[in-house]
């Protein structure tokens, strides 16, 4: 297995990172990773472990704000911000990639970003889609102030951010993926007003209008995530009308990627790979 760092320019002049992993002979097709909110490209491990060795590359970025790129931490200014980041992803990955087909992972946060990437952009050149845990709607209720607040600032000072109060201990039931999401130095807590209104309403945007999904595209989700709504990943597969799949994880966490039983999913998205690239 080969590993290589590769940064580029955002299309308004931030330092995005991203590092990409590839197997010794030529990749059957390239994996976009688009990780979650406030984690980075490198909490993917077993991931690469498990498919760079049945034949794929993977590549993945750290999000503006995020990780090793630049940027106010947690901070968005727009939507269209995070599609420009996309087109330029994606851009790199066929600089890097030129021949090989790609397939985009986006995980929660990054599940969002994917999906409305999909929907609004249209791009061409992937051949499917996987959503895990996507973040369409929130499995809780923030505290009302906190949502009035961020909604008010949003319009007055957009890059103020609060603390998104995430509990670590939901992201996984093993606690030794756990313990180096909470030791991991490149992962914050940020959130800025502007991130939450914007993604928050994307979420939504996605479930209306996923029928415009023009790429086969495969929803993940754990029944016992804490964090991002099952039942909002089962409305976007329904309002898709056909063209998403479904595939719910009794008793999983919200990182199916780094939970108890994670083969089992690798193995299950492997299958889906391997269909959709003979198709």
């Amino acid at each position: 297995m080969q590993h290589k760092t590769h940064s580029w320019k955002s299309a308004d002049g931030l330092t995005i990172f991203g590092q990409y992993w590839q197997p010794e002979t030529t990749p059957k097709a390239l994996i976009c990773i688009v990780h979650g909110m406030g984690e980075h490209s490198g909490r993917y491990p077993h991931f690469v472990e498990y498919f760079v060795p049945k034949g794929y590359a993977v590549f993945a970025l750290d999000h503006r704000g995020h990780g090793k790129s630049g940027g106010q931490k947690g901070h968005m200014p727009g939507y269209d911000n995070m599609m420009n980041d996309m087109d330029k992803f994606m851009a790199e990955a066929n600089i890097l990639f030129p021949d090989t087909p790609k397939i985009m992972y986006g995980h929660s946060m990054g599940g969002n970003v994917a999906a409305n990437y999909a929907i609004r952009r249209k791009p061409n050149g992937i051949k499917g889609l996987l959503l895990s845990s996507p973040y369409f709607r929130l499995a809780f209720n923030p505290p009302a102030w906190k949502v009035s607040l961020g909604k008010f600032m949003a319009g007055i000072i957009p890059s103020l951010s609060q603390p998104t109060g995430l509990d670590a201990s939901t992201i996984s039931r093993d606690t030794k993926e756990v313990e180096k999401y909470k030791n991991d130095p490149l992962v914050h807590d940020k959130m800025s007003a502007a991130f939450f209104v914007n993604i928050s309403a994307a979420g939504e945007y996605a479930i209306t209008n996923a029928a415009q999904l023009a790429v086969p595209t495969l929803v993940v989700h754990g029944d016992g995530d804490k964090l991002i709504a099952y039942s909002g990943s089962e409305a976007f597969v329904d309002a898709s009308n056909g063209k998403a799949t479904f595939k719910g994880w009794p008793g999983r966490y919200h990182e199916t990627q780094n939970d108890l039983g994670k083969e089992e999913v690798f193995a299950f998205e492997e299958a889906w790979f391997e269909k959709i690239l003979s198709a």
